[in-house]
């Protein structure tokens, strides 16, 4: 058997983020991680190596995929694909999105 569910509220992750951190780890299962995610004014992320999808919870902005840059609001699901440079800009005071890891690294085939 795969063994017991979870159910992770933002509200409680939220308020388990240390002061002056951006995120909290949430699970670590097998090649999956999820993570509550909140940048405080600007996202200095790095390429990942593995692939990922973001849930935005809070916030609306613009976030740039290599050359592409799309709006995104709350309600909105981004995957990205190992190793490809991206980030989110112009989301204001507040932005709060549940990252989703998975796969091996290098990702998935297309």
């Amino acid at each position: 058997m795969s063994g017991k569910g979870q159910i992770f509220r933002a509200g409680e992750v939220r308020a388990g983020i240390p002061e002056g951190e951006q995120f909290s780890v949430c699970m670590r299962r097998g090649n999956w991680t999820l993570e509550l995610y909140e940048p405080q004014n600007k996202d200095e992320q790095k390429p990942h190596k593995q692939d990922e999808c973001y849930v935005v919870l809070e916030g609306s902005g613009v976030f740039v995929m290599g050359d592409e840059r799309v709006k995104f609001g709350p309600g909105d699901m981004i995957f990205v694909p190992a190793g490809l440079p991206h980030r989110f800009e112009e989301f204001g005071e507040r932005m709060s999105v549940w990252v989703i890891f998975g796969g091996p690294e290098g990702g998935e085939p297309a």
